[in-house]
Parts: C-alpha cells; structure tokens; sequence
C-alpha cells in the first residue's frame, strides 16, 4: 500500500466509476484494476462490490477510505511543509549582543535557526549590552539580544528569552558566602557605569539603605568580575556571566533574593517584524 493506491481508491470510492477515475488521475483501466486488485489482497477482503452497471464500496471499503482520507490530508499537509522548508529563505541577518550572551544563550537559538535557514548568512557583532535597543532602534542591526527595562522603546517588539538573576560576588581570598557576612565599611564596591545593572543597582543599595564606597565605575559586567576577582572589592553581575567567565572561579557568590533580576530577550523594530528573515528569527 502506497500513497498513489490510496489516492487511486479514494477517488474511485467517490466516484465509483472506474473510467472516470482513470481519466482523471492519468492512468489506464487495466492499471487502476489492478491496484485495486492489490489493495484488497493486502486487505484480504472485497473492497468493492461491482458488476457490470455499477461499482460499490463493501464494508471494509468505508472504513479504508476512512483511512486513506486521513492518511492522503496528512500526506498533503507534510508535503506543504518540506516544499515550505525546501523554498528557504536567503539573505542576511545582522545580529548584535553581549559576550557573554554570545556564549551562553545565543548558540542554541542560531543553532535552531541555520539548522531550519540554512541559506541565511548570520552577521553577529558584540559589545556592551547597553547598547542592544539603540543598536536596533538605529537599525545598525535587524535584532539584538537584549535586557528589558522599564524605558524600553515602544517601537521595539520584545521576545522573552531567559530570567537571569543577579549575584553579589567578592574575591576568594576574602571568604564572603554569605550576605550578613558583609560589612559595607570595610569593603570598596565596583559600579556599573552604565546599562541595566546601573538602574537595578543602585535601586538594591537605595532599598536596603546601603551608601557603599565606590572604588571605580566601569563599563561592562565581564570588567566587573575582573577587577572583583583581582581584589579591588565587591561587585554586583548577571550570574551567567560568572558562568561563562575565565577568572569566574576566583570570586564567591553571595545569593542576593530580593534583587530585581535581568529579562533576557531577543528585540527588533515592530515596524519591521514581518520581514521574512527576522519573523523567522523571532518565531525560533
């Protein structure tokens, strides 16, 4: 039993006349006689009752058409999707991130769109995270991986990706694990200078009433966890970039509950969404 049998029998079930069916499906009577003849062997039953002035389905007929009905409907609905697949989209896509989001959530998802759009050439730059929404807002790229904030701009779309908490970390040696560990006069902290973890920073110190001694403001969490491990106090980062770190080792952890934590997600201009190649990228 194939697909070209059950297209056979379902149109002669319908039309119950061998000619037309034969006619109208391109094949010659004998050749339609004789698929019928093999569906029933394979059946081991009558699938039509005929004589010489009319055919009929038997009982066995209605329920393999019942089959071949659903069978020949998800055949078509396959073979739509291949040809959709097949027609793949071409072009370029420009891309832009942090490091650290290149290396722990970016992978998976291009991994998942050049496997379904192989022919689109992926351009991928990477900097300061803070610079994700004015990046697409200026259309230097088609979509970013972004943090939301409370200011985004209407004008971007924003598709939820990942809920990344926020850790205090020191150095090692210090042997901090603990938040009541802390005493904030005896320890220099280092500021974002800029970007989410500015906001969401200094709204945890303001809420918890702490004034800290700043030791610098620097641009960017990885410079963060650089100058916490090398000693010069204590910071406040996303924990995935301590995990994707090469001197995250050299820091403790230190749980912070009640900060409010990064959403990570995947942003492009509403304006352009249903462009082929980024409604693409936004549905992976």
């Amino acid at each position: 039993m194939d697909i070209r049998s059950l297209e056979l029998f379902q149109h002669l079930a319908n039309s119950l006349h061998f000619s037309k069916t034969a006619e109208a499906l391109f094949v010659s009577p004998s050749t339609l006689s004789r698929t019928i003849q093999r569906l029933e062997e394979e059946c081991a039953t009558p699938l039509f009752v005929r004589d010489n002035r009319k055919v009929k389905l038997t009982a066995a007929g209605t329920k393999l058409l019942g089959f071949s009905q659903q069978t020949l409907t998800e055949w078509k609905k396959v073979k739509l999707e291949l040809k959709q697949d097949h027609q793949q989209l071409q072009g370029e896509l420009s891309l832009f991130c942090s490091v650290t989001a290149s290396q722990s959530h970016l992978p998976n998802l291009l991994d998942n769109f050049r496997h379904k759009y192989p022919q689109v050439e992926i351009k991928l730059s990477t900097g300061d995270p803070a610079w994700s929404a004015s990046k697409v807002m200026q259309q230097e790229v088609d979509a970013s991986i972004a943090i939301h904030t409370p200011d985004f701009p209407k004008e971007l779309k924003f598709l939820p990706l990942d809920e990344i908490p926020l850790v205090l970390i020191a150095a090692k040696e210090l042997q901090l694990n603990r938040l009541n560990q802390v005493d904030w006069r005896d320890h220099s902290f280092i500021l974002p200078e800029s970007g989410p973890s500015k906001r969401i920073v200094h709204h945890w110190f303001a809420e918890q009433g702490i004034r800290p001694r700043v030791y610098a403001t620097v641009a960017g969490n990885e410079a963060i966890v650089s100058m916490v491990a090398l000693g010069c106090g204590l910071g406040i980062v996303p924990s995935v970039v301590l995990d994707n770190s090469t001197v995250g080792q050299r820091v403790s952890r230190i749980v912070l509950d009640d900060i409010e934590p990064y959403q990570l997600g995947l942003c492009c201009l509403q304006a352009r969404a249903n462009e082929p190649a980024i409604k693409a990228l936004m549905s992976v």
